[in-house]
């Protein structure tokens, strides 16, 4: 009965949200290439063999993207095994392409979570086990699998504190949908308790623990970090970088940095917007500030400059590995949710953030707990914290080995992964 509630709610609730979606897709771009994916057509993928299983892995954004690496290649390994990768976003799909279309048998864009087009992209794909990242649970696509009796298994598994406390609130609602995921890998044992506060069976639950903390990043060598500082117009001078950042937080960094300038610090300002469409919004702020600044997606810079901006997709962690110090974006009040701070710990570097990282709240309090992070209460506070990481080379060394030492505890997460996901291909 949920689900015919959900499908006649959805198209009016999505004919509402269309216009902001819209405008949201023209800003980002890169949307017009496969858009009938998004309606349930497919891209060709080969007929099934006999005893291979094909897997669904639907993975949100860049983010996921990233993290799913070691996944798709542990699975990729296996010849009884294939893979159809989904993503949402255009910046998912482009780095998808780029990055893994020798491990998969197909890639392409998430259905729009309706049963007409769920079920079109499901008669296409048929699938033998269904893998959602993160926070994703779609009504429909759950629905979907379990009319089908294919298993679902959520890996790298998170509730945030505002969808656990809504979904507690309407457990009424959300039961059904949980009750369609046959597995649960927590990526915290936090996590894992919140599934069970919601209902979902205990024995159900596995905390696997966070797979983006076994990335491997390839390390930049020293002439590539320092044609990547000429590229942006810097130095060797030291560099604050904030790390996808959103609305407000730049102005904050700007108004620090002219600060640490104004106390005689030669350093330079790297700021990575979470969404690069936001350039122009950036730019005003730099055109009022005064400063010089150079926008990657420009190409080389010129001649050296005080700011540089990271306008471009999948750079981070590259762009992160020339930082002193790193402020984690959506940090900030009134942003409270927080951007990852996983590829700056493995990195190890000295991090700076905001006092609730909601989406990472154990990640957080473990890095604050271990000396490897510091958290500030607002933008004065962060102006005060980051002037004082910056005249004090020892701190940042303690911070940088407490880092390494936090990253190092906690791996593991993909191969417990890996072993819950073969047992559920072999059953």
């Amino acid at each position: 009965m949920m689900i015919w509630i959900y499908r006649l709610l959805f198209p009016p609730a999505m004919l509402l949200a269309l216009p902001y979606y819209l405008l949201r897709m023209r800003r980002r771009g890169g949307y017009r290439s496969d858009f009938s994916h998004r309606f349930g057509a497919t891209p060709a993928l080969p007929v099934k063999r006999a005893g291979v299983e094909r897997v669904w892995l639907q993975a949100v954004s860049v983010g996921e993207m990233l993290a799913i690496a070691p996944l798709l290649e542990g699975l990729h390994a296996d010849p009884a095994v294939e893979i159809y990768l989904t993503t949402t976003t255009s910046t998912g799909y482009a780095l998808a392409r780029e990055r893994y279309a020798g491990l998969v048998a197909g890639i392409g864009y998430f259905p729009v979570d309706w049963w007409l087009f769920s079920r079109r992209t499901w008669n296409a794909v048929t699938p033998d086990l269904v893998i959602l990242t993160e926070g994703e649970r779609w009504p429909e696509h759950i629905h979907q699998a379990r009319k089908r009796g294919v298993p679902v298994v959520a890996v790298n598994a998170r509730l945030s504190n505002r969808s656990f406390r809504r979904m507690l609130k309407f457990r009424g609602l959300t039961g059904p949908m949980l009750n369609g995921i046959t597995r649960v890998l927590a990526s915290s044992a936090m996590d894992a308790e919140r599934f069970r506060k919601l209902g979902f069976p205990a024995d159900r639950i596995t905390t696997t623990g966070n797979i983006k903390l076994d990335v491997t990043i390839p390390q930049l060598g020293d002439s590539e970090k320092a044609a990547l500082r000429r590229e942006l117009g810097f130095g060797d001078e030291p560099v604050l970088l904030g790390s996808s950042t959103w609305p407000g937080e730049e102005a904050a960094l700007i108004a620090v940095y002219q600060t640490l300038r104004a106390e005689g610090l030669a350093v330079r300002l790297l700021i990575v917007p979470r969404h690069a469409e936001r350039r122009a919004e950036v730019e005003t702020l730099l055109k009022a500030s005064g400063l010089s600044y150079h926008f990657r997606s420009r190409g080389a810079a010129t001649s050296p400059v005080e700011v540089a901006v990271g306008d471009t997709t999948g750079e981070l962690r590259q762009l992160t590995q020339l930082a002193t110090v790193v402020f984690v974006g959506k940090s900030l009040p009134p942003h409270h949710e927080g951007q990852t701070p996983v590829e700056a710990a493995v990195l190890g570097m000295p991090m700076v953030f905001g006092p609730a990282l909601t989406n990472f709240k154990a990640i957080a309090r473990e890095l604050v707990k271990t000396g490897a992070a510091l958290s500030v209460t607002d933008a004065a506070g962060l102006a005060v914290t980051t002037r004082q990481l910056f005249s004090d080379g020892a701190s940042r060394e303690r911070m940088a080995a407490a880092a390494h030492a936090w990253h190092r505890a906690n791996q593991g997460a993909v191969e417990r992964t890996l072993a819950v996901l073969r047992a559920e291909l072999a059953c």
